[in-house]
């Protein structure tokens, strides 16, 4: 007869033992008193399980499934499972015989089997998981990159202040125009650039600020942007922007971008509270893409944009190739000089100063002149100016200043009336500090009297009575040396105003003698305007004690009709052109001269 089934145990306490077998072999993520629960319910399905006939093994597999389902799922828990479930749930749940010990070894088959392939499934969901999260992480990132590449790429092709393109976005775009190609011989492609540059910038920037002045720019930009749609319009700095202008008809459309620009630009604008009138320059290039390069039209650009400013500011001009060859060969010019000095390329002549009442010569006034490599003898009109432009004109007029003495002290030991030597001096050496030490050491040096030297200095030097050039003439006028003022009724500078200044003479400028009528015998007698002016200018001269010398005089006729209005002396080709040194020496001693 069979053996009655043995006492059961209480499934809660299998579990609280189950429980404390696999804690700490995996996470869980749940406590103890959830855990036991859990357990319990699984103790109660495995004990029906073998108390059926036949037992199911899909529910044992669904048991094991459930264990991963709840995280135990490492292998050391189901191996604990195993054990607990081997050592207790058999003698104390279900009836101890053979029958039951099959059912559960096929129980935990079954069990086992679901602990692993839920296992597996799940591992494969995690890995899939895993790669999914990846790519999307991968995604996710190279869209932040592409992002991040454009947003730096877009922060460094524009500026940051008005978002319009900057400089590199520029010079990109028009390199990329050549490298397109320059069109055919029919149909050659062309481009043009407007550089505008606003007029006035700097005031509102250092009257207003620099915070108004950003204001205004970033007004400016967005006014270029509206009025000009589909052209390139960039920000180079500061206050300069330039407008690309892709495939131009002629110059004329490149000229309809720039007043559409100045237009815009010219409007009225209110920036925080201030009512700004404003106005831009704007340089033109308009041209074949096969007869420039990038390069090229931008140095254009800049050299017309600077015409377009020195002409009056608020408005545009065209480069032209023939102006900016002219001003190139001046520049170099202007770069020679200095080397020109060292290589003893310059050198003086002398025109003679004569005296109209008898035809003595008083002076000579001494005119510099450079031997060129290229370009052979350059008279004055030709490299002053550029000297004094560049600030060259102080060395090179201290060079002449220097050799006219050295050779009228010359002249001061071989003739024994010799005349006095006239060098012009720049309005920069007028204010040059240094004036009065350097002629005082010359004077000194070369022991040359101070009467026979003269200072001949513009209208504008002595346009103030006040200022260290006004007393450094004085200073030398002290000393014995004769000062004169040049081209005298070409400036602003009256004959009252000279009277309490060290002038000894006046040099009427040219203009005024060849104004003169030519003598003829049917000549209305009444003089001319010409004729009244220069007589009254005389008249005061001589009322204020200055010698009056006539400059141009070019015919016997205009000499003589000076000598009748009263003038001392005279210049010009009639009595004489610039000469050497040399040949000087002999009129010195008493060689003829033309008659007035």
């Amino acid at each position: 007869m069979a053996e009655p089934p043995a006492a059961r145990t209480d499934p809660a306490s299998f579990a609280r033992e189950w429980a404390a077998a696999v804690s700490g072999t995996s996470y869980l993520p749940m406590g103890n008193d959830e855990l036991e629960t859990f357990l319990a319910g699984l103790a109660t399905r495995m004990a029906a399980q073998l108390d059926g006939d036949p037992p199911d093994q899909r529910l044992g597999q669904e048991i094991g499934a459930d264990l991963v389902t709840a995280h135990v799922a490492s292998p050391e828990a189901i191996g604990r499972t195993i054990e607990v479930v081997a050592a207790r749930l058999l003698p104390e749940v279900v009836r101890a015989d053979g029958h039951c010990r099959d059912r559960l070894a096929e129980l935990l088959g079954a069990v086992t089997t679901g602990f692993a392939r839920a296992l597996r499934d799940r591992t494969l969901d995690e890995q899939e998981a895993i790669r999914r999260a990846a790519l999307l992480a991968r995604q996710h990132a190279e869209q932040a990159l592409r992002e991040s590449e454009a947003r730096f790429r877009y922060q460094a092709t524009h500026d940051p202040l008005t978002d319009l393109a900057n400089r590199i976005l520029f010079t990109d775009r028009l390199a990329a125009l050549f490298a397109r190609g320059t069109g055919s011989a029919d149909s050659p492609r062309r481009l043009g650039v407007c550089f505008v540059d606003l007029d006035g910038f700097k005031i509102v920037n250092d009257t207003l600020g620099h915070q108004v002045g950003d204001l205004l720019l970033v007004e400016v930009a967005g006014r270029l942007r509206r009025h000009l749609p589909g052209q390139l319009v960039a920000r180079l700095g500061g206050d300069e922007f330039v407008i690309l202008i892709e495939d131009t008809t002629d110059t004329d459309h490149a000229v309809t971008v720039a007043r559409t620009a100045l237009a815009a630009i010219s409007e009225p604008a209110n920036v925080d509270g201030h009512q700004l009138a404003i106005s831009g320059s704007i340089g033109i290039v308009e041209r074949e893409l096969g007869m420039t390069s990038p390069s090229e039209v931008m140095r254009a650009a800049d050299v017309t944009l600077q015409w377009a400013k020195q002409a009056g500011k608020g408005r545009w001009a065209v480069f032209d190739p023939v102006r900016n060859e002219r001003e190139l060969a001046q520049h170099t010019l202007a770069a020679a000089i200095p080397g020109a000095l060292d290589r003893g390329e310059l050198f003086l002549e002398y025109q003679p100063i004569v005296s109209l009442a008898d035809g003595s010569l008083r002076g000579l006034e001494a005119l510099v002149r450079w031997r060129h490599p290229e370009h052979g003898v350059l008279t004055p009109d030709q490299f002053l100016g550029l000297a004094e432009e560049t600030g060259q004109i102080v060395r090179l007029g201290g060079w002449v200043l220097a050799q006219a003495c050295r050779q009228a002290r010359h002249w001061q030991g071989k003739v024994p009336d010799p005349p006095f030597v006239s060098v012009n001096l720049a309005p920069r050496q007028t204010r040059d500090p240094a004036l009065v030490d350097i002629v005082t050491r010359l004077l000194d040096e070369t022991g040359l009297a101070p009467h026979l030297l003269q200072l001949e200095i513009t209208e504008g030097a002595v346009a103030s009575e006040d200022g260290e050039p006004i007393r450094a003439l004085h200073q030398l006028a002290d000393r014995g040396v004769r000062i004169a003022v040049d081209e005298f009724g070409t400036g602003t500078c009256t004959l009252p105003y000279l009277r309490n200044l060290p002038v000894r003479e006046l040099k009427i400028a040219g203009v005024y003698v060849a104004g003169l009528p030519v003598p003829a015998p049917d000549r209305d007698p009444e003089p001319t305007v010409d004729e009244r002016i220069l007589a009254t200018v005389v008249a005061l001269a001589h009322t204020l004690g200055l010698t009056v010398t006539g400059t141009g005089v070019e015919t016997a006729a205009q000499a003589r009709q000076l000598r009748a209005i009263g003038c001392d002396t005279a210049q010009g080709w009639h009595f004489g052109h610039p000469t050497s040194s040399e040949r000087l020496t002999g009129r010195l001693a008493g060689e003829p001269v033309p008659s007035p």
